[in-house]
């Protein structure tokens, strides 16, 4: 079985990261279900420091200039104050069994080998969850990062200065796994994560401590063409969603709404998974996610242009396209040209392109066909298996 924790503030007030040793005592059994959420007031993260068997890191914060340490393996200096982290957003950790913590100045234990895990537009981290365990049950020596990104989910609440755009999602993600130490060796967006996923490898610093592979699933570097003739448009649908009350009494009520507004009820029903009770014994319910800024990242995301690092990519870095035969998001014959000849010109400068279709599958790759995507996907764990 695997390990999730969960942290819906990406930090906790008591200001650790992740090198922290997991006692032996406080291991769950292998063979039993484990979830653990840090909740954001300091007397439960005190509580699950405890559980946890946290060590604190007694790190001098520091500013940096550059997103250096977000694919470079970096420690902090050892010093006496310990500063509060600043949060940047929501994740899940979820861990293979064989997952070895380790003392962060113990070099006689690998770092664990990660995978970052980003959700499309209108998404949440969870959205990967199912698959996640199932990837991290296949390769137990993995851990996988689960990202809410900024406007979505859990890391709504963490507002964030503009622009909201692709390229500032990304450094986001970047600044994350700088923060918890961790070093990915695979990246993986759907749709608009996945242009995510190439501005992060874009703007990290070069050269990079070792190589990473990237998937980009049902999307393309350049222009967007989503949506057609009684397809769902994801514009449309977040134009029609801020129409909407904030607060509502019934999630069954925004459900027939999106409907008769001419949504696919498969659409509707995964845009009220959305939908949380305000309070605990409340009979309403609000939106997870904030809708401008959503409006604001989509429209970036159609107008965010990544050919020119995809034609000329750094020495270490292999970019995975996946077209899903089904998709919403219509492929143009030339992007996929460019991408076949991306792929000759990566070869000759070190680097690596690779264009995949999943057959059976509309956009929703993960959901439609989620065994076809594990097998094209554990190639890069098998690979890069520790």
């Amino acid at each position: 079985m695997s390990t999730t924790v969960s942290c819906s503030t990406a930090s906790s007030s008591s200001g650790f990261g992740l090198s922290f040793q997991l006692k032996n005592s406080a291991l769950p059994a292998i063979n039993s279900p484990n979830f653990i959420r840090i909740a954001t007031n300091s007397q439960s993260d005190r509580l699950c420091v405890h559980r946890l068997g946290l060590v604190h890191e007694n790190g001098k914060a520091r500013r940096r200039t550059n997103v250096r340490m977000a694919l470079v393996d970096e420690r902090q200096s050892t010093g006496q104050n310990v500063a509060e982290p600043p949060r940047i957003l929501a994740y899940d950790l979820v861990q293979g069994a064989l997952v070895k913590w380790r003392w962060k100045e113990d070099k006689s234990v690998p770092d664990t080998p990660t995978a970052v895990l980003l959700h499309g537009i209108l998404g949440s981290g969870k959205n990967w969850g199912t698959f996640a365990r199932r990837l991290a049950h296949e390769f137990p020596t993995w851990q996988f990062l689960l990202v809410d990104l900024r406007c979505h989910g859990d890391s709504a609440s963490l507002k964030k200065r503009g622009p909201h755009s692709v390229a500032s999602t990304a450094l986001d993600v970047l600044k994350l796994v700088g923060q918890l130490k961790l070093t990915p060796r695979v990246l993986v967006g759907h749709s608009f994560g996945g242009k995510v996923v190439l501005s992060m490898v874009e703007q990290a610093a070069k050269p990079l401590p070792r190589p990473v592979r990237a998937w980009v699933l049902d999307a393309t570097p350049g222009k967007v063409r989503a949506g057609g003739d009684g397809e769902d448009h994801p514009r449309e649908l977040i134009s029609f969603l801020r129409t909407l009350p904030k607060v509502v009494t019934s999630k069954r009520e925004v459900l027939n709404a999106l409907i008769k507004e001419g949504f696919s009820n498969d659409v509707a029903q995964w845009v009220i998974t959305n939908l949380r009770p305000t309070g605990p014994s409340s009979s309403s319910f609000s939106w997870t996610f904030d809708l401008d800024g959503i409006a604001e990242l989509y429209q970036s995301y159609e107008n965010t242009n990544l050919w020119n690092f995809v034609e000329n990519l750094p020495r270490g870095v292999h970019v995975n396209f996946l077209k899903a035969e089904r998709s919403l998001h219509r492929w143009a014959l030339k992007d996929i040209q460019r991408i076949h000849a991306a792929e000759e010109l990566a070869s000759e400068e070190g680097g690596g392109v690779e264009m995949h279709v999943l057959e059976d599958a509309g956009h929703w790759v993960h959901t439609d066909n989620p065994d076809g995507l594990f097998r094209i996907l554990s190639s890069s764990f098998q690979v890069l298996r520790a």
